[in-house]
């Protein structure tokens, strides 16, 4: 590449540079500070944001190892003991049953069913609502056996006012005294097996209107 240079009579003349005007020429081509100042800044901020991902990914890497070394150690035993190790039975809470049953002065229950479930124990507490006193007016609770016919054992209790209006035999499952106006009693037996049985007031004249249904439930 030749150059154009002036003599010192100001004749312009072309000659072509050796390597050394080479060199010495494109030495004094340096760029200003205001340049490569913002290049320089611009390279260590790239090799910044290099180093920065480049070891976030080495701790990512080391992570899931860490975690695995501090992972507890299973052996195969474990789960043949969680198999051999014997379930506690659940212990059933036995069934109570409790009864409210209501007599008045005009020879009335509060109701003529009663449902209880089967197992465990049942209490029928009695309370008479009248006024009028037990020689008169007395009420009480009797369960009959399945197959008792009640007229027929009614009639028996008549005549057993010593005992409370209960005849002799085996024909009861429970039953409870005699109270007038204003008192009341309770009987607790053993719930009977599933099935209809038959409740009545065994006070004389009574056990026509004061009588109903008791049904054990499976």
């Amino acid at each position: 590449m030749s150059r154009r240079a002036r003599s010192r009579k100001g004749v312009y003349i072309d000659y072509q540079p050796s390597m050394a005007d080479n060199a010495s020429f494109y030495k004094k081509k340096e760029f200003p500070m205001h340049v490569t100042r913002p290049l320089r800044l611009l390279a260590l901020v790239l090799c910044a944001f290099v180093y920065a991902a480049c070891s976030s990914k080495e701790k990512a890497s080391e992570a899931p190892a860490e975690a695995a070394a501090e992972a507890p150690a299973t052996t195969a035993d474990e789960p043949e003991n969680a198999a051999e190790a014997p379930s506690e039975p659940v212990a059933e809470e036995p069934t109570s049953n409790v009864v409210a049953l209501l007599g008045n002065d005009t020879m009335q229950f509060n109701t003529k069913e009663i449902r209880v479930k089967s197992g465990g124990q049942t209490t029928v507490n009695l309370t008479h609502t009248g006024a009028m006193p037990a020689e008169s007016m007395g009420h009480n609770f009797v369960l009959l056996k399945q197959g008792v016919d009640m007229p027929t054992f009614a009639t028996k209790a008549n005549t057993a006012s010593e005992s409370g209006y209960i005849p002799e035999g085996d024909e009861v499952i429970a039953y409870t005294k005699v109270v007038g106006g204003g008192e009341s009693t309770s009987v607790t037996f053993d719930t009977p097996e599933p099935g209809t049985y038959q409740f009545l007031c065994t006070f004389p004249g009574h056990y026509a209107m004061m009588n109903g249904s008791f049904i054990v439930e499976g």
